[in-house]
């Protein structure tokens, strides 16, 4: 492992030193294992990590090759991992939305454009009156995707979407077991769309604030 270890760290310098950029291929294995000095076997095992995580993208029969490492791509490891978090660790993860969440709703109040207003409107439009658990979830999920998107901060947009598996559950629990969540879902995703299209930033935040600590503290009762 600590050889493997080393090979990770080699070819991870190479890539921040700029020798080999986004979207370059690395040299054939038989070169770059005798030029970083390890087996053939130990570099095999390093790419197969690198490619885990996004990092590299190997392409039988063509190559191995620096991905775009783009947030996205790299965030998605780490959706992967939280992905198996215990539902006893749920509330910290809203705790986290909380911080994060209102900061991208007031930066899309700012950086949404006009067509992009409108496709949150029609988001909102789309929910059925009488909605299943599953539709009401996947119109929140999506409504807030927009909302981050909208951010125009690709770090932020990820790090929020990784979050939204742990939550899931939890949006679902809350939908079945809490009296007027439909109301209630309905009344906050309005007043945080009404803020970001009436360029209000602050008001943006505040709302989103309020949408997502009344998760947490349904949770947080649940949880006691």
């Amino acid at each position: 492992m600590a050889v493997t270890d080393t090979a990770i760290d080699r070819i991870k310098q190479m890539i921040l030193e700029g020798e080999i950029p986004p979207g370059g291929r690395l040299p054939k294995e038989a070169d770059l294992a005798e030029r970083l000095g390890l087996s053939r076997n130990s570099l095999r095992e390093a790419v197969r990590a690198l490619a885990l995580i996004n990092v590299l993208d190997v392409r039988q029969g063509d190559g191995t090759y620096v991905t775009s490492l783009e947030p996205r791509l790299l965030l998605d490891a780490m959706a992967f991992v939280v992905d198996f978090h215990q539902d006893d660790t749920a509330l910290e993860f809203f705790q986290v939305r909380r911080i994060l969440e209102p900061e991208a709703t007031a930066m899309a109040a700012t950086r949404m454009t006009e067509a992009e207003i409108a496709e949150l409107h029609e988001i909102l439009t789309r929910l059925p009156e009488n909605p299943s658990v599953e539709q009401l979830t996947a119109n929140d999920l999506e409504f807030h995707r927009r909302i981050a998107a909208g951010s125009g901060n690709s770090v932020l947009c990820s790090l929020i979407e990784s979050l939204s598996g742990p939550t899931t559950r939890a949006r679902l629990w809350r939908a079945l077991t809490r009296e007027n969540a439909l109301t209630r879902t309905r009344e906050q995703h309005t007043a945080i769309y009404e803020a970001i299209a009436a360029r209000q930033p602050e008001v943006a935040r505040a709302w989103a604030t309020v949408h997502v600590a009344g998760v947490e503290e349904w949770l947080r009762s649940v949880l006691a």
